[in-house]
């Protein structure tokens, strides 16, 4: 194992430990490791199956950014960038490191952020449980074993699922705690076992870094076609940008994390991290493979004890089940992880709602506008009297992740949108003929469809209508969809589509209220308004005139 151990060891970067540490092993022994530990268990096919406790997610209140003279100017401060003070950061790093030299043993991966090397950062993860280490390796960029000894990393993440923060001492709101400090360059993730915290904490990093070089970092998935045509697809969670990007007739170059360079849409990542709830071998057959794989972790999915058989239906433990595998697994991944620069943009939503059309095309100032408002619709929740949509709007489609204020990367997207004459296309996922529980989910097969003709540039030909609400075009006739490229015919009664699209109207405009003042006047143009609004307006400019 000694050629797998770094020059630059703990010591470099002021850590004291008497832990019998294990250096970048690869996955058999990692394995190996948290099956002895009892950290989980085999499942019949292969696969590690772990639980994650208590957070079976991210815990979006409890990360906090160091708020210093780096950061004070440059960060978007609102509720997913909480100000930490930088004395409470040096207590609580001060008691991190004693708890690792408390620890028997720990795990450590150097890895890297970032497939293309000239803008890829260095990174050094800590961990006291093996399948942490197992899954971070997983996910991230794994360096070739011959430049494991001179691996110099520029930023450290230390992961402890069995610290518990004081909110008194650390200046923190629980026991849970994830600390970003970009001027020391340290990310500190405690007292939660949930293994997305630190795929996300390179994300923000990479989001913070790329920007001012003129990189693009993207919350989306991309892949290529036949013909060496880049397609990236934003979205956020349900909206299918795992799904709709694991195409058997195109190339995967990832399908959550990405930048966008001069030369090339680049992964972040070197593994996919999927949601595994009611997975289906008949819709997403690919992805399905990997819940049968060796060395696929697979969170807190249910398996029998006795025969260790999956059963990827219940929700149990956690309606957020996931899988994180290599992204070879998927059998068309780019060997590069990397991609030509890209032909089309598509930014996916799941409106349940029931009024926006299947597929539309967007102009870059629309683009921009429907990028910084990163809309989606959750469907009503089970508690008694909610029985209507909820509206999400997660800015560049991933606000939890975007340290500096949306303008910078949507003013970043626009450019190269302007610049390379792309195509850009918002597809809705979500629902028609009515809003959720009155319509039905779009069909997969038709949603498929759509998307194969923007990308293969047939769409280009077709006749398009703008429409009434949103402004963008829409098609009039794809072969296999004419049925549901007009949302309004689809609803039994017109009308009460008129008064739901008014509303979801009201809600973009009120959302975006935030970014007016940032964006030109093209971009405040895009905005949507109902057949009433546009009246008006053109009402109010015949009297000026």
């Amino acid at each position: 194992m000694s050629d797998r151990v770094p020059n630059s060891g703990l010591e470099a970067q002021g850590i004291a430990t008497g832990a019998e540490l294990f250096w970048n092993l690869t996955t058999a022994p990692l394995v190996e490791h948290a099956v002895r530990r009892g950290e989980g268990l085999l499942a019949k096919d292969g696969p590690l199956v772990v639980r994650t406790g208590k957070h079976t997610g991210r815990s979006a209140q409890d990360k906090f950014t160091v708020k210093d003279e780096l950061t004070e100017n440059v960060i978007w401060w609102n509720n997913g960038n909480k100000p930490m003070d930088p004395n409470a950061f040096e207590r609580l790093y001060d008691d991190f490191l004693l708890a690792l030299g408390e620890k028997d043993r720990l795990y450590i991966a150097d890895l890297y952020g970032g497939s293309q090397p000239e803008h890829r950062v260095r990174v050094r993860i800590v961990n006291e449980l093996a399948w942490h280490n197992l899954f971070i390796r997983t996910l991230l960029v794994r360096p070739e074993a011959d430049e494991l000894p001179g691996f110099e990393p520029e930023y450290l993440i230390i992961d402890l699922p069995s610290f518990r923060a004081d909110p008194e001492r650390h200046g923190c709101r629980s026991e849970t705690v994830v600390a970003v400090n970009f001027s020391k360059k340290v990310i500190l993730i405690g007292g939660t076992a949930y293994a997305g915290e630190m795929k996300k904490s390179v994300f923000g990093l990479l989001n913070f870094i790329l920007p001012p070089r003129g990189i693009m970092p993207m919350h989306c998935s991309a892949n290529i076609g036949p013909k060496g045509d880049t397609a990236i697809f934003f979205g956020l969670s349900g909206t299918g940008k795992t799904t709709l990007s694991a195409d058997p007739n195109r190339t995967l170059i990832g399908d959550d994390e990405h930048g966008w360079s001069d030369t090339a849409v680049f992964n972040f990542e070197g593994g996919c991290y999927a949601k595994m709830i009611r997975l289906s071998a008949e819709s997403e057959p690919e992805i399905y493979a990997t819940t049968k794989r060796f060395g696929t972790v697979l969170e807190n999915v249910v398996i029998d004890l006795e025969t260790r058989e999956l059963d990827l239906d219940n929700a149990t433990f956690a309606e957020n089940s996931r899988g994180a595998y290599p992204i070879d697994f998927i059998p068309n991944s780019s060997e590069a992880n990397m991609g030509p620069l890209p032909k089309n943009v598509v930014m996916l939503t799941a409106d349940a709602f029931g009024v926006l059309p299947p597929i539309a095309k967007l102009t870059p100032d629309q683009a921009m506008y429907h990028f910084l408002s990163g809309y989606t619709a959750k469907v009503a929740g089970t508690e008694i009297g909610v029985t209507e949509p909820q509206a999400t709007f997660s800015t560049c489609f991933g606000a939890p992740f975007m340290p500096r204020h949306p303008s910078i990367y949507g003013n970043l997207l626009k450019e190269r949108i302007a610049k390379g004459g792309v195509d850009c296309w918002l597809v809705n996922t979500g629902w028609t003929g009515g809003k959720y529980g009155v319509g039905k989910r779009m069909p997969i097969k038709a949603t498929r469809a759509l998307l194969n003709a923007a990308l293969d540039g047939s769409l280009r030909n077709a006749k398009f209508r703008k429409d009434p609400n949103f402004g963008f075009e829409v098609p009039l006739e794809v072969p296999g969809c004419a049925d549901l490229l007009n949302p309004r015919s689809t609803w039994a009664n017109p009308a009460e589509y008129d008064a739901m699209a008014a509303k979801l109207v009201d809600l973009f405009v009120e959302n975006f209220a935030q970014f007016a003042d940032e964006v030109d006047e093209g971009v405040r143009q895009a905005a949507p308004r109902t057949a009433q609004q546009q009246a008006q307006a053109s009402a109010s400019q015949a009297t000026a005139a």
